[in-house]
């Protein structure tokens, strides 16, 4: 037996039920001591002890003894040590495997296909703005189009989507780049405390990554290189905000003060007023640069009595714009975004259509939902056309 298998699958599989470790080591007769060092891959377990928590998590045998594939090419960096990394990694490993077997299943399968991508930075002397602007029109989007649904438009183009909740906010999002590994993917953190915008622009964020750092997707390294992350900001500023919309846009709101000529162009693209300032400013001198957020930061205290913090969205998107299933109460932006902004859709519908092919029990789809089975059964009863 592989021990490490073992223990991953335990981990996940006790995740999805929605036990914590003593619960399962009660339901199967263990001691806590003993199913621990099961989990932590540091004991082999014995025939019956294997038979005993397959009973206890309602699973086969071969769930917990399948080997499910390591990711290596995974750009996963935050501005600090997350304690929580492995676990997170461990979260992304199920999700991918989940969603690839129910692709499988369903005979429902897209993969995205970015070699091109790679080709035309290959074959030109390109700038970020350029590379944004041919990914954009790959996508199918006018070179006016604000982008409404990137959940949408990234899975409907074979990159798998995934939202995770992370208390902090020096890790905003990852993604997964290799198609052997479940890939390419982007991982969001949706933590409430963190406004909508930046969920958008992590995404975008992200995208540029997987079109332009193929090289840094390696789960050792851990610390964020400042030259990458400042050319994918650049990425997801202009893949956001097409150079030529955002000029129309700012010159026709030119008889605005200055806070509302920056929010109603944030409110226009569905970005945060730091993208908009940055856009603005990106090929100003650092002094001058420096100079318009202090002002912005001025008028902005005068026009509302507070100053902006880290993460406040004045006229911000809701959160209601984000997710399928549940409701949030996120970070302030002024004329906020919701949560319908940010949402994805795909491993729901490849549930739903699992569910009634017959491929999967209602209960499997719960575990896959990360929902509880009372809630998959409403979820299913809504289910209309």
């Amino acid at each position: 037996m592989n021990n490490k298998a073992i223990a991953h699958n335990l981990k996940r599989l006790r995740s999805n039920a929605r036990y914590n470790q003593s619960d399962l080591a009660e339901k199967a007769g263990m001691s806590l001591s003993g199913y621990q060092k099961l989990e932590r891959g540091k004991a082999s377990p014995r025939a019956d002890s294997i038979r005993a928590l397959a009973i206890a998590l309602r699973v086969p045998i071969q769930e917990i003894l399948a080997e499910v594939k390591p990711l290596k090419h995974i750009r996963f960096r935050s501005l600090k040590r997350l304690k929580t990394r492995e676990q997170i990694i461990s979260d992304v490993v199920t999700w991918l495997y989940d969603f690839s077997s129910l692709e499988e299943l369903t005979e429902d399968k897209q993969v995205a296909d970015l070699h091109e991508f790679y080709a035309y930075k290959e074959g030109s002397s390109y700038s970020i703005p350029d590379l944004a602007s041919y990914c954009r029109d790959k996508f199918g989007l006018g070179p006016k189009e604000p982008v409404l649904d990137i959940c949408g438009l990234l899975e409907a183009r074979g990159i798998k989507v995934r939202s995770i909740e992370v208390e902090t906010d020096s890790f905003l999002g990852l993604s997964v780049s290799e198609q052997e590994e479940g890939g390419p993917a982007v991982i969001v953190n949706t933590w409430k405390r963190l406004p909508v915008e930046t969920w958008i622009f992590s995404a975008a964020h992200e995208l540029g990554h997987l079109l332009m750092h193929l090289n840094a997707y390696d789960i050792d390294q851990t610390t964020e290189i400042d030259e990458q992350e400042s050319e994918a900001d650049q990425f997801a500023s202009h893949f956001l905000m097409p150079q030529e919309a955002f000029e129309r846009e700012w010159k026709e709101a030119a008889g605005l003060s200055f806070v509302d000529r920056v929010l109603k162009v944030k409110k226009v693209f569905k970005v945060s007023w730091r993208t908009v300032l940055y856009r603005y400013a990106e090929n100003m001198p650092s002094e001058k640069r420096n100079k318009l957020w202090m002002n912005f930061n001025v008028e902005f205290k005068t026009r509302y009595g507070k100053s902006l913090q880290k993460h406040t969205e004045p006229v911000g998107i809701e959160s209601d714009s984000y997710r399928i299933n549940h409701r949030y109460t996120t970070a302030s932006e002024p004329f906020n975004l919701d949560v319908f902004d940010f949402r994805e859709d795909r491993l729901p519908f490849l549930v739903r259509k699992a569910v009634e092919n017959g491929n999967i029990s209602l209960s499997r789809g719960a575990e896959i939902l990360r929902l509880q089975n009372k809630e998959m059964r409403q979820l299913a009863s809504s289910w209309v056309g």
